[in-house]
């Protein structure tokens, strides 16, 4: 029982909480930007467990889905479900239970977050399949891992607003950047199977393109956010955060495997930064 436990916590990830992370601070801040402030213990632990649960639960499919080329990953080919200790029936019940209890959770907010509760679900999905047919299959991503935004609006004003699409759509190029330099580790094994991935399809463009996409993501959420944030707390996290974007430059202009990662596992302190920015911009406005 305790190794099947084990097996379990490995095919989630569990001791690599970095995945679940980048989901959360966007999450977070856009759960600040729609209440005006701190919004309530009830909504902050729905979203937080939310989160872990369906990040665990995506990884479920997906290693169930990409079973077949992780095994010719050196990186992934020891995953639970690619190495045989965990069937993929199993793997997709774990997920289904995982996201069901999300689910639960998601019952206790209204009738918007429920429905919209649905099109996530979909994307989560939709994404794992994503990489056999889209060449950047990262904005797929981007868009799961950015469906916390619309969903916190729901949960604290029962609508979607303009502003929560577009927090959403800036978002997304700062997954598009961390999730290239993920890819760019694996860029040599995806060549060899047949993934498509934006490491593959930017080519030697890969470096400016991700730098270019953290400077979208920042500019375009100092000019969202900016009139609604008190300056001083807001600037300095932007400015915290241009300086580690700066710093993955330095990591992953090389194009190393260990650049790279290091680059892409870093990233949610950048996030991190951004939120701060949000929760204290709120505080002292």
């Amino acid at each position: 029982m305790r190794e099947r436990l084990r097996l379990y916590l490995d095919l989630i990830r569990w001791d690599r909480p970095a995945g679940w992370l980048l989901c959360l601070w966007p999450s977070l801040s856009g759960l600040w930007v729609a209440a005006g402030g701190f919004p309530g213990w009830h909504l902050l632990a729905v979203f937080v467990l939310g989160t872990i649960l369906m990040r665990s639960a995506g990884c479920c499919i997906n290693d169930v889905a990409d079973r077949d080329f992780d095994r010719h990953v050196k990186r992934t080919a020891q995953r639970p479900v690619t190495s045989g200790r965990i069937s993929s029936r199993e793997a997709l019940i774990v997920g289904a239970v995982l996201a069901l209890a999300a689910f639960g959770l998601v019952l206790t907010t209204n009738a918007a977050t429920i429905a919209w509760s649905f099109a996530a679900l979909a994307i989560a999905v939709a994404y794992p399949y994503a990489k056999r047919v889209v060449s950047m299959p990262q904005a797929v991503l981007g868009v799961a891992f950015s469906f916390g935004i619309p969903m916190a609006f729901a949960a604290v004003q029962g609508q979607v607003p303009l502003l929560a699409w577009a927090l959403l759509a800036g978002n997304l190029f700062w997954v598009l950047a961390y999730d290239t330099e993920y890819a760019m580790v694996d860029r040599d094994d995806d060549l060899r199977i047949g993934m498509k991935t934006s490491a593959i399809t930017l080519g030697r463009a890969d470096v400016a393109v991700v730098m270019a996409c953290y400077a979208i993501f920042l500019g375009s959420w100092a000019w969202l956010l900016g009139p609604q944030l008190a300056r001083a707390p807001w600037v300095l996290a932007l400015v915290a955060a241009g300086v580690q974007a700066v710093w993955h430059f330095t990591l992953i202009r090389g194009r190393t495997r260990e650049g790279c990662f290091r680059a892409f596992a870093l990233n949610h302190w950048l996030g991190f930064t951004v939120f701060l920015g949000v929760a204290g911009g709120y505080a002292q406005r």
